[in-house]
């Protein structure tokens, strides 16, 4: 691979992404030399097929569905803007920055709301804004895999609906899901991404 940046100015837009994301410059540029560790073909983006060679995500059961967030509309690649956004998602939640933002200012994307709408993006594959009994059950199927019966998914899959669908429409809508809080135990998940992408270690990706 060729010569790394090694300032963060040198991160095209870096002073944009620092305020859409929240991260610091030191944390940009860890992320910016992961991301370039991933383009080893130094094409100024990265492809699905990039991803997928994150050994954390090769291991995680929603990790081709969080590979697919990187990619929206249809999109076939992702530069660093949209990787540090999707990724700053995974940033822990810091009570003190809540507190003091400017109601004015857009919401951190680190917010437990947003963490939220990301998780439900993950569920809601047809993204018409509901989760319906077979994507829950899809879902639930990645995340428990042989460890219960496919009758015991079946059970588990109408109870979830049942309880969380206020409506009685038969599927669960944001609002909804944000009151099932036994579902972001998906947000387990989530460090194991930040460190896959932003540790300067590269021996994850020596796979």
């Amino acid at each position: 691979m060729g010569s790394r940046s090694s300032h963060a100015a040198l991160i095209p837009d870096v002073d944009h992404i620092r305020r859409e994301t929240g991260f610091s410059q030191a944390s940009l540029l860890r992320l910016y030399h992961r991301f370039q560790a991933l383009d080893r073909e130094e094409k100024g983006f990265l492809s699905r097929l990039d991803l997928q060679q994150i050994g954390a995500l090769a291991v995680n059961p929603l990790g081709d569905r969080i590979i697919d967030s990187f990619f929206p509309n249809g999109s076939q690649r992702v530069d660093f803007a949209g990787f540090a956004r999707v990724l700053a998602h995974f940033r822990p939640v810091d009570e003190d920055d809540a507190t003091i933002r400017d109601p004015k200012q857009p919401e951190p994307l680190n917010s437990r709301m947003n963490k939220l709408r990301f998780a439900f993006q993950l569920y809601d594959l047809d993204r018409d804004g509901k989760i319906s009994r077979n994507e829950m059950l899809q879902v639930l199927r990645l995340m428990v895999g042989v460890q219960v019966t496919d009758e015991q998914l079946e059970s588990i899959t109408d109870r979830t609906v049942q309880e969380a669908d206020e409506d009685g429409d038969g599927a669960v809508s944001f609002m909804e899901f944000t009151k099932l809080s036994y579902l972001l135990a998906l947000a387990s998940f989530f460090p194991l991404v930040e460190r896959a992408t932003s540790t300067p270690d590269h021996s994850i990706l020596a796979q």
